[in-house]
């Protein structure tokens, strides 16, 4: 099966990981310090941004901040609070400072016994920590609110990065696949691909589409209605049906890039979606970490069918009136 050039790339950074010497920790901890910027080091009530991913010692990736656009903020906790232990997820970021870079594998026998848990089945012995830091937010003796209206700033910063850099992303997106879309005036692009043959859908029919949806800035597919493409790029879920979509166009059911785009194809037309977050996700995303804020999307769709209200002046009607 294909893999993407973001995997094959981390897939090649844990191989250089694994072939390299690990210092052992605690509770069988191992870890690889790859930087040491000569930072102190956090403590209890410090907090950290990190660029992190997280895979499995079968080379699966768990999660990626890289993937998302945004740091992650780490709180570093007491060692007294309940459930830590020697050689935990707290203890690795102990050993970070501003600047500083590692890689850490955390002994799944140690957890499973320490959290009197059965041990997770996607691994066989370690999770894998690539961890970068970017920045260290000192605890000292500031209070609560202080320490956390500075990550609030930071964050808000990094925040600002991702929305300036939406339209290069569209931009460097359309240049790499020598496309020559159409845009319309609220900044949706859009090229026909193939042109079907019969009418465009109005506002109120209700159509079936299918689809394929992935981030402008990496090119991940994240949701597909196409069974072998969910399959191809390891998305497949046994427990959703894959058949063309279907929903009434022009009434807010979707996001407002399908609803004015799909407006514009005759039915039978492939297309493809250019999408800013505007019309899209926006500033918070997905919420579930799939589309980050300010993510830019493509869709390729296909226009299938479009399937007339039975009572169209009824439904006239009811609408001018809602």
């Amino acid at each position: 099966m294909k893999k993407s050039i973001f995997s094959l790339g981390l897939a090649a950074a844990v191989m250089a990981g694994g072939c390299q010497q690990f210092d052992k920790g605690p509770g069988g901890l191992q870890y690889r310090i790859v930087k040491d910027n000569g930072q102190p080091k956090a403590q209890t009530g410090d907090l950290l941004s990190v660029s992190m991913t997280v895979t499995t010692d079968r080379d699966s990736l768990l999660s990626s901040t890289y993937k998302i656009g945004l740091p992650q903020i780490i709180n570093i906790a007491p060692d007294s609070l309940p459930g830590l232990y020697p050689g935990d997820y707290n203890s690795m970021f102990r050993m970070l400072g501003e600047g500083d870079s590692a890689i850490f594998k955390l002994d799944l026998d140690t957890m499973a016994a320490k959290m009197m848990q059965p041990k997770p089945d996607f691994s066989d012995k370690y999770i894998v920590f690539h961890v970068k830091v970017n920045k260290h937010f000192k605890k000292g003796d500031l209070t609560d609110s202080a320490l956390y209206a500075e990550v609030n700033q930071y964050f808000d910063g990094e925040i600002e990065k991702l929305k300036s850099s939406e339209e290069s992303k569209i931009d460097s997106y359309i240049q790499q696949n020598k496309l020559e879309p159409l845009k319309t005036a609220s900044g949706l692009r859009y090229v026909i691909v193939e042109e079907g043959k019969g009418e465009k859908p109005v506002a109120g029919d209700t159509i079936q589409v299918n689809y394929t949806g992935a981030l402008v800035a990496s090119g991940e597919v994240f949701d597909t209605s196409v069974k072998e493409v969910a399959e191809k790029n390891n998305i497949y879920n046994p427990m959703r049906p894959y058949e063309p979509v279907k929903f009434a166009i022009g009434v807010r059911q979707v996001i407002p890039g399908w609803d004015e785009g799909l407006l514009l194809l005759p039915k039978g037309t492939k297309a493809k979606l250019i999408i800013t977050s505007e019309l899209a996700y926006g500033e918070r995303g997905d919420g579930r970490g799939v589309i980050p804020p300010y993510a830019p999307l493509v869709f390729d769709v296909e226009l299938i069918d479009i399937l007339k209200p039975t009572n169209p002046d009824t439904n006239a009607q009811r609408n001018d009136g809602e």
